[in-house]
């Protein structure tokens, strides 16, 4: 089988895992980047031309879609799709994932647990904004932000309206989200593929630091999820309809809540902090549906 990983940077570690655990099971794996992909739309006949030559012999593709260019890499992906061409994440399932507000409702629609979240058309109203989710202190995120990148803890109630009204200012579409206490910094990662959780870590943030992302310094362990957390991690991927995702939970006093579904998550961290083969168990999933 010839596999396409449709990635920037053929150094990233997630990169250069699924190209190893493609060759070691004996396909021919290639690294396109998504980006110098020309899509040529053409009656019953939809191709996908690179670097001088027609992408028309690609079985599987695994898309490594960067939040900054999601709308290409969708399209590319969904040309793909109209090729044929079997795809680990559907284009469909990764805008729907981009998006974090549609995300939110898609959750809250299936029952499971979420932070209390308010979205606004820019309102002034901040004092109710922030009564809703419990006052401050608030977590708020830019509705595009990614790896950390656009998320603010405000830790009181001045400090979240100047946040907020700064933001709107900006024109900026952002949720504020009540503040989970008790997960103390920490949040979970549940690797999820094919409907299985696959490996699982809990991330640490840095002293000084709220968000546990491995990129803002967080430290990552093993952990073994209760039967809850595993449950809430596979549906949440399920109904966000990605067959491979990265869950993340805080553990509250009324359980596990979902803070993101990721639809490109990284590999180096669960794979480190767990010694599971999860690119491996991706390639895997392409066997059994390509």
């Amino acid at each position: 089988m010839k596999i396409a990983v449709l990635s920037r940077n053929t150094d990233l570690y997630s990169t250069q895992s699924l190209v190893k655990a493609g060759q070691e099971r004996g396909h021919e794996v290639v690294v396109v980047d998504h980006l110098k992909c020309n899509i040529i739309i053409e009656q019953k006949k939809p191709t996908v031309f690179y670097k001088g030559h027609y992408l028309n012999d690609i079985n599987a593709i695994i898309p490594r879609i960067g939040a900054s260019v999601t709308f290409y890499g969708s399209a590319v992906v969904r040309q793909f799709e109209m090729m044929k061409v079997f795809s680990a994440v559907e284009s469909q399932a990764l805008i729907r994932s981009r998006d974090k507000l549609r995300s939110l409702q898609v959750l809250s629609r299936a029952g499971l647990g979420l932070p209390k979240t308010v979205f606004t058309n820019y309102a002034k109203e901040t004092d109710e904004i922030l009564s809703e989710v419990g006052g401050a202190p608030v977590i708020i995120k830019l509705l595009e932000g990614t790896q950390g990148l656009g998320v603010v803890l405000a830790e009181n109630k001045k400090a979240a309206k100047s946040v907020i009204e700064a933001f709107h200012g900006l024109k900026a579409r952002i949720i504020v989200q009540e503040f989970i206490g008790e997960s103390k910094g920490s949040d979970i990662r549940a690797f999820v593929v094919d409907g299985e959780v696959v490996g699982a870590m809990k991330r640490t943030a840095k002293e000084g630091e709220f968000r546990s992302n491995l990129h803002r310094g967080g430290k990552a362990e093993i952990i073994k999820l209760t039967e809850e957390e595993e449950h809430s991690a596979i549906e949440a991927a399920r109904k966000m309809g990605l067959a491979v995702a990265g869950v993340d939970i805080l553990q509250s006093n009324r359980g596990p809540l979902i803070i993101e579904v990721n639809s490109s998550p990284g590999l180096e961290g669960i794979e480190k902090a767990t010694g599971v083969n999860v690119a491996g168990k991706i390639i895997q999933y392409l066997e059994r549906n390509a």
